[in-house]
């Protein structure tokens, strides 16, 4: 099958580049981070007497690493957790929807595809949101190749066969 956005003229589809793509990821950080946020408040205020009490036990040369340590790693990871299930389900439903995107690409008038220009599937954008850690790991290198790959595509693009366009 021939690949719909390769036979297409560069006028018709064009790529979206690194920093249209850094302005979607800030208005997504911050859509994301909100919902966090309050959840870090949530489980923080919920576990803020063990919080006070491991300080206080900490000071004493006989501290164990008691019950109240294990409260506190419980919320920690318990946020963690919960956050990147948000983060998680934030990016694929919305990047396998109609929108073909989250929030900040369809605010900045772009959108995920597949490398024939279809709309991508949820297992498509599960991959490719994984994928987005490996992107991030390696200092995010995997990112700034957007900036310089011909069809200005991400680490984790290759590797989840998609790629991000302005909309027409």
């Amino acid at each position: 099958m021939e690949n719909r956005l390769e036979s297409y003229p560069e006028e018709q589809e064009e790529y979206a580049g690194f920093w249209i793509r850094f302005g979607a990821n800030i208005i997504d950080g911050i859509i994301i981070g909100i919902p966090s946020g309050i959840l870090m408040t949530i489980v923080n205020l919920f576990w803020i007497s063990s919080m006070s009490s491991v300080q206080e036990d900490m000071l004493d040369p006989a501290y164990d690493g008691g019950g109240e340590m294990l409260a506190f790693m419980g919320g920690t990871l318990l946020t963690v957790f919960l956050s990147g299930l948000i983060s998680f389900f934030y990016y694929t439903l919305l990047h396998s929807s109609k929108w073909q995107g989250t929030i900040g690409k369809k605010l900045l008038n772009i959108k995920v595809v597949d490398l024939n220009g279809d709309r991508i599937g949820f297992g498509k954008a599960s991959g490719r949101y994984f994928a987005t850690i490996l992107s991030g790991i390696i200092f995010y290198i995997g990112y700034i190749m957007a900036g310089f790959t011909e069809r200005k595509q991400a680490l984790h693009d290759m590797v989840a066969g998609t790629l991000v366009i302005k909309n027409s």
